[in-house]
């Protein structure tokens, strides 16, 4: 009967999450996650496979935490509350290992280098935008958005919005509270 694993597979993939999140698909090397997973290359690959299977289970925590952030938000709040909050938590200084959405960075990176990964990638961009799309049915259906306003359409926009604010925090200098406070006055004239 084989023995169980001495390590904490949740904790590797946030680790392997905040590496690749960092240093990027391609950028993030055999040796680098070795060396932050604190694991040999032959318990690596019984562990996880390959590189490509890691980054995959990255890219689903990574979507699964966000998607359970916003529903948390919706919970203790307005669906309007929601989106609003989901915005200007990227306008705050964070412990991220980066300010771009690591779904971004990742489906510019690989391009159609990796038809998996990418198709991966945009799954989870397609299940945010649902999600956005959502809240702002909620919130037309609860009188906070305007009736002639399709949320599909503001789904985009503001997933839209929020990839640009979120690459403009990358850059030193730029206030990215006051661009969050217009894209938050901007989500208040729906009404």
């Amino acid at each position: 009967m084989p023995r169980p694993p001495a390590y904490d597979r949740d904790a590797l993939i946030d680790r392997a999450r905040d590496l690749f999140w960092e240093k990027g698909w391609a950028g993030t090397s055999m040796k680098d996650l070795e060396a932050a997973l604190d694991m040999r290359p032959g318990s690596f690959y019984a562990a996880f496979g390959s590189k490509d299977a890691l980054f995959g289970l990255t890219l689903d925590r990574y979507a699964q935490d966000g998607a359970a952030t916003l529903a948390r938000w919706a919970r203790d709040g307005t669906p309007l509350d929601a989106l609003k909050a989901h915005l200007l938590s990227f306008a705050q200084p964070g412990n991220r290992p980066s300010q771009a959405c690591m779904l971004v960075k990742g489906l510019l990176e690989i391009g159609t280098r990796n038809p998996a990964l990418s198709d991966r990638i945009a799954a989870h961009l397609d299940g945010m935008e649902a999600r956005f799309a959502a809240l702002f049915a909620a919130a037309q259906a609860a009188g906070e958005v305007a009736g002639h306003h399709d949320p599909r359409r503001l789904a985009r926009r503001y997933q839209a919005d929020l990839t640009g604010l979120r690459a403009t925090a990358e850059r030193p200098g730029v206030d990215a509270r006051a661009l969050a406070d217009e894209l938050v006055a901007d989500l208040d004239r729906l009404a």
